[in-house]
């Protein structure tokens, strides 16, 4: 029976997987295509349920899949159809669940940040200028057919400001029996990348029923603890953290410049699970090594 994000988060720290993008271009996949692993999920899901299978491989129990950059918008701007973007987003929950075969994992739907179609670096900054509406419609389509994919949760993540998150809460009210997990970019360790309060935006997020934890993704670690005691502050879910590692996100070239060292230090580890984290994972930088590192850190 597959199990629950209830079931999976209890006395010991939940492993997540590291960044996608990362895994596949260690497997020799190019990464500068404005659909990032979009483009790699049309052309080959094999590759991008190998790079998955890794994650589970170093440890990893929870799967976010290759979703983060498939929109509708964004298909047809790189010359492809709106059917192929829902084609993507549905595949994208099926090359993720076959790597979870044979093992206790869940998947959880990707769901990137409106800034991420704009390649720009406009998810580092938030308040991109638009309507609310607009905010919401973009994710209400995308939303519609992650759900009807029956992923295990979703992974609603890099929101840089209160703005966006109030767009999602509201499209969120539309798929209450689907749990979540809602996520920031952070500019330092008390504010979004967009400036605003972290306390603020976890107020607007715990404020969707379905909303499950909530916490840190693609931000410098040294951010992270301090943002954690914030958190815990203002709220009692679950915080899962997943940063990045570290450095400077160049949208001209869509890559990392990555200081060198291991990116999830020890003591930062440690240091979140004593703040109170209840999962940890990597995003952009970090790979399946730095996954198993991870894993046997914390059940070590």
């Amino acid at each position: 029976m597959q199990r629950t994000w209830s079931d999976l988060v209890g006395d010991s720290v939940v492993v997540l997987d590291g960044g996608l993008s990362t895994q596949l271009e260690s497997r020799g996949h190019a990464m500068d295509d404005p659909l990032w692993t979009g483009r790699v999920l049309v052309q080959n899901p094999s590759a991008i349920t190998r790079a998955h299978r890794d994650y589970v491989e170093a440890g990893a129990r929870v799967l976010v899949t290759a979703s983060y950059q498939v929109s509708r918008r964004g298909f047809a701007e790189a010359g492809l159809s709106p059917g192929a973007a829902d084609e993507a987003l549905v595949a994208s929950i099926e090359a993720a669940r076959a790597a979870t075969v044979g093992q206790s994992c869940l998947v959880a739907a990707s769901v990137g940040p409106y800034g991420a179609i704009l390649h720009d670096g406009s998810e580092y900054r938030g308040r991109y200028g638009v309507a609310r509406q607009a905010l919401v419609d973009f994710h209400a389509e995308r939303l519609d057919v992650l759900v009807r994919g029956r992923p295990d949760l979703l992974a609603v993540e890099t929101i840089p400001d209160v703005d966006e998150a109030e767009a999602l809460v509201e499209v969120l009210g539309e798929h209450s029996d689907v749990p979540a997990w809602m996520t920031f970019s952070a500019g330092d360790d008390s504010r979004t990348c967009a400036g605003q309060p972290i306390e603020d935006a976890v107020h607007v997020a715990s404020s969707a029923p379905n909303v499950v934890a909530i916490g840190i993704n693609c931000t410098e670690p040294g951010h992270v603890s301090g943002l954690i005691r914030r958190m815990r502050v203002v709220s009692s879910l679950p915080i899962v953290v997943y940063p990045n590692a570290g450095g400077v996100w160049s949208p001209t070239d869509s890559s990392w410049n990555v200081p060198s060292g291991a990116p999830l230090r020890r003591e930062l580890v440690d240091d979140w699970c004593r703040a109170g984290a209840a999962a940890i994972g990597g995003c952009c930088g970090t790979d399946a090594g730095v996954i198993a590192d991870l894993a046997r850190q914390l059940t070590g």
